[in-house]
Formats: structure tokens, C-alpha cells, sequence
């Protein structure tokens, strides 16, 4: 074989391999969805930064996660220690001394308006919910994986601007998602690790207030 058609051949072949790992937007959300659907508890650690535009201050937190499809979530915060988020399926309790010390703010289930499915916030109906698009590829802990954009197509009830999320290429979990919120703040949650299908503590998912604090309920 001649130099050049080697040269060629090369070419070919180099031309070739990114497309093999290429993924369309679609193929990308369904393996999410896909992966998604057959969880039904999970546990995960995470580390979650938020960052004001308008301010241009930044705040990073770290803590642990678990969660019982489809409305029960205990979320722990381990920095700043103490903090911690509970839906036990009826209620949502907020508890956060470092930032509101004495206070407990709770909040029905049907009317908080908060996502109690980490990954489902993003998976529940999105081809009718958002316009998605591709929005490259990254390393998040130590995972490949590929990016999508998520806008919502309605304003009404709008819990954020815009949303990306980065989806594992191998088991199709989100790895990270980001929203971007009209008041100009930025949260980043990045999964450090994750079980999913594992048991989960039953008792996680309750919360008494701590002895002399105050009960707000909304």
C-alpha cells in the first residue's frame, strides 16, 4: 500500500472514532430516563455551590443524601454541619441554624413547589416541559459523561431560567446539574458518589424540630 493511501486510510479511521462516542441529545435523555426509571431509593454524597451574579459572592456546601421515590427525601448537610431538608411524603421541613438559628420553617408537601426527585426534577416528561439541547462533554468525579441544556417552555410555576445537567456515559445517571434562577443566583450540584436501589433509613425521612425552636408553618 502506498504512503498516501496509509495517510488516507489514518485520516479515515481518526475521522471516524469520535463518532462512535458521539450522542445526540435525544440519545443522551433517553439512556437518562431510562437509567432513572428503574430507581426506586438511592444514597449519595454531593457537594453544592451557589454563586450570586448580582453580588458576586459564592458559596460552597458539602453533605449526604437519601431519597425514596417518589416523595421522600432526607437531605444532611455535613458543611456547615447541622443543616438539613426533610420531606416525609406530607410535609416539608427546612432546618438550617447555620443561616436561620431557632427557626424550623414547614411546609405542605402539595404546596412547597419544591423538587423532591433529584434526578426526576429533570427526567418527569422533559421533551414536553423543556426545549433540550446538547451542550458538550466532561469529566464530573471521575465520570464521562455528556451535557444537556433544559429550558423550561412555560413560565408558570418556573423553578428556574435554565438547567444543565450532565449525564454518565456508562450508567446514564445525572452526575451534576445546574440552575440558573432569575434572581441571578447559581446553584451547582455536583454527585460525589451515588447507590442507587439501596436501602435507605426509614428514619431519615422524619424530623422533630430540636427543643426550643420555633415552628413557621407556611
Amino acid at each position: 500500500m502506498s504512503l498516501r493511501r496509509i495517510g488516507l486510510s489514518l485520516f479515515m479511521l481518526a475521522a471516524a472514532i469520535p463518532a462512535v462516542h458521539a450522542q445526540s441529545s435525544d440519545q443522551v435523555l433517553d439512556r437518562a430516563i431510562a437509567a432513572w426509571a428503574k430507581v426506586k431509593t438511592a444514597r449519595a454524597t454531593f457537594e453544592q455551590t451557589v454563586s450570586n451574579s448580582l453580588t458576586g459572592s459564592s458559596a460552597t456546601a458539602r453533605g449526604e443524601f437519601q431519597q425514596q421515590r417518589p416523595k421522600r427525601l432526607s437531605i444532611r448537610f455535613t458543611d456547615p454541619a447541622g443543616d438539613r431538608i426533610v420531606a416525609d411524603g406530607a410535609s416539608v421541613w427546612v432546618y438550617l441554624p447555620s443561616s436561620a438559628p431557632g427557626q424550623v420553617v414547614k411546609r405542605s408537601a402539595a404546596e412547597a413547589n419544591l423538587p423532591f426527585d433529584i434526578a426526576g426534577e429533570f427526567l418527569t416528561d422533559p421533551r414536553s416541559r423543556y426545549d433540550v439541547a446538547a451542550a458538550g462533554t466532561a469529566t464530573v468525579s471521575g465520570h464521562a459523561a455528556h451535557a444537556l441544556t433544559l429550558v423550561p417552555k412555560s413560565s408558570d410555576q418556573r423553578l428556574f431560567e435554565r438547567a444543565t445537567i450532565w449525564v454518565d456515559d456508562d450508567d446514564g445517571f445525572v452526575r451534576q446539574f445546574e440552575v440558573v434562577e432569575s434572581t441571578g443566583v447559581t446553584r451547582r450540584v455536583r454527585i460525589t458518589s451515588l447507590e442507587p436501589n439501596v436501602a435507605v433509613d426509614r428514619a431519615a425521612f422524619t424530623f422533630t424540630p430540636p427543643p426550643g425552636t420555633r415552628v413557621i408553618d407556611r
